[in-house]
């Protein structure tokens, strides 16, 4: 679906879970290899919430630092804030939403099949949603960067259809 940054996975070097590669990488560049876990607590992060203007003041008094904020917030201030080159691919519109900007993620839709002519209004809702997938929608204009054509009509073809999520789907 829509991607949005994800900070989490950017903020320190760690594997996940079944991610043997990840382990692989780390412990190649001599790396002990760190389950996922919370945001670092040794000072290099320091809270914010979701309040950008208060997060560009904290950058703006430590110029070494770095904020994390959505894309929609850095694209519109571009003027003042940098974005972070990560693998030498810096934070665009077209990279986030190819996924080549690493520090992104998918923003997933998932309705219970046990809901399905039970919960009122639930297909008019997702059929809505739909709409609101491309360039110029309110989506967009919230911040989430659109899916590619081809992938959006697969996800519409997965709202139509309704197949069952199985595990192979979450990889």
């Amino acid at each position: 679906m829509a991607r949005q940054q994800l900070p989490e996975h950017v903020n320190e070097k760690a594997y996940c879970g079944k991610d043997a590669e990840a382990k692989a990488a780390l412990k190649a560049a001599g790396k002990k290899a760190k389950s996922c876990r919370a945001m670092r607590t040794d000072g290099a992060y320091v809270e914010a919430g979701e309040q950008d203007n208060l997060i560009v003041q904290k950058l703006q008094e430590d110029t070494g630092a770095f904020g994390i904020f959505g894309f929609s917030y850095l694209d519109q201030n571009s003027d003042t804030l940098q974005g972070a080159e990560l693998s030498g691919v810096v934070p665009t519109f077209e990279a986030i939403a190819d996924g080549k900007y690493k520090a992104s993620r998918a923003l997933f839709f998932y309705v219970k099949h046990q809901h399905i002519g039970v919960v009122p209004g639930i297909e008019v809702y997702m059929t809505e949603w739909t709409k609101h997938w491309d360039e110029d929608s309110v989506l967009s204009d919230a911040g989430m960067i659109p899916m590619p054509q081809a992938e959006r009509d697969e996800m519409a073809a997965r709202m139509k259809n309704l197949p069952v999520l199985v595990a192979a789907d979450l990889k």
